[in-house]
């Protein structure tokens, strides 16, 4: 069952019908555009001096404003960090019922915090690693220059490593990540001027993003040990055997670790592999930023759901839990707020399993 409705609404109708669930598992808004409460919501034709930088390109901040982090209003707000919102998630679950639910490293503790103040125990943080991510740092030596109103000498030309495709989803998705903001394939490589310039050679802002925290929560058990409470409900523990990891040797698989990975290096070979999602797993129109692979959203669907259980998801987005749940026989639901992503995710959890019932 899916749900095109707000999440906050939908789950307490659900808990006043008496629903219950096995688990969730969910990716809810990292609200990493706060910017916009900094500056507020503004338009690129406004005739103030936010709109200026926005339409001048002049810094992050400003770019973020006319539009939230990637074009992305949704977000914004605070709903994830919230405890009310995991307290509905909380009503619904089973006792001993997980739930596990992405964030960025940035504010992952206000949402691991909400989670906890609902009732929830945090058990564990599990790491999704990849390394794709895009640089936002700032250049300080660039800066003290401009600032000093003094123009760099080009020295050099650099490839831009992400644009190699030369795809026009590409150079969009680039351009809102990376602090050059450019769809070039190449850009200058400048010295650096003034004395303050030179000194400050090499400095930035921010690391590179190159890994997802998890959540890992438990709703108390409710019958005194663990044991007790999976005979009765089915929930509390997690399903170790089936989230093996296969063996290079060929032997019994690895018991699964709290960490996930896109790299397919030796090193990691103990760790669950996933690689980041291809463009035919995506779909021609999934418009949506931070879709997560198939297989990585199995292996965190299978560690916390019994057999026969049914999966929430109360931020559905484009539809990966759900198609992760349907694929392997769980029942779910989801709840989606934006009517676009919610056709997207008819349409990709139909492609899985034909589902038995849609909500408007």
């Amino acid at each position: 069952m899916i749900i095109n409705g707000d999440c906050i609404e939908e789950m307490q109708k659900l808990i006043d019908q008496g629903v219950q669930v096995d688990s969730v598992v969910t990716d809810p808004p990292y609200h990493l555009q706060s910017i916009v409460d900094r500056f507020a919501k503004t338009s690129l034709s406004d005739n103030t001096k936010t709109s200026e930088r926005a339409r001048g390109r002049s810094d992050g901040y400003a770019r973020m404003s006319a539009g939230g982090f990637m074009g992305q209003e949704w977000d914004g707000g605070d709903i994830a960090f919230r405890a009310e919102t995991w307290r509905l998630a909380w009503e619904l679950l089973k006792p001993g019922g997980h739930i596990l639910s992405f964030s960025a490293s940035r504010n992952y503790h206000r949402m691991a915090v909400a989670i906890e103040d609902a009732g929830f125990e945090i058990r564990d943080q599990m790491m999704w690693l990849y390394g794709s991510g895009f640089p936002k740092s700032h250049n300080i030596s660039k800066a003290l220059d401009k600032s000093a109103g003094v123009e760099r000498e080009v020295v050099g030309k650099r490839e831009h490593p992400t644009l190699k495709d030369k795809t026009k989803t590409v150079r969009q998705s680039s351009t809102q990540y990376h602090a050059d903001n450019t769809t070039k394939d190449e850009w200058d490589i400048t010295a650096p001027a003034t004395d303050e310039a030179k000194q400050w050679e090499g400095w930035g802002t921010a690391l590179k993003p190159a890994h997802e925290p998890i959540a890992v929560g438990r709703k108390p058990i409710s019958e005194g040990t663990v044991a007790k409470n999976v005979l009765k409900y089915g929930t509390g523990a997690i399903n170790i055997d089936d989230s093996r990891i296969k063996s290079v040797e060929g032997v019994e698989g690895r018991f699964p670790a709290n960490i996930m990975h896109d790299g397919l290096q030796q090193d990691w070979s103990r760790f669950f592999y996933c690689p980041k999602i291809s463009k035919k797993e995506r779909g021609e129109k999934n418009k949506h930023p931070t879709v997560k692979p198939q297989e990585l959203m199995k292996y965190l669907v299978r560690l916390v759901t019994p057999k026969g259980g049914t999966v929430l998801d109360p931020f559905m987005g484009s539809g990966s839990t759900g198609m992760a749940a349907k694929d392997l026989g769980f029942d779910f639901i989801g709840i989606e707020k934006s009517e676009d992503y919610f056709k997207i995710c008819q349409e990709r959890i139909e492609q899985i399993n034909p589902l038995r019932e849609f909500l408007d």
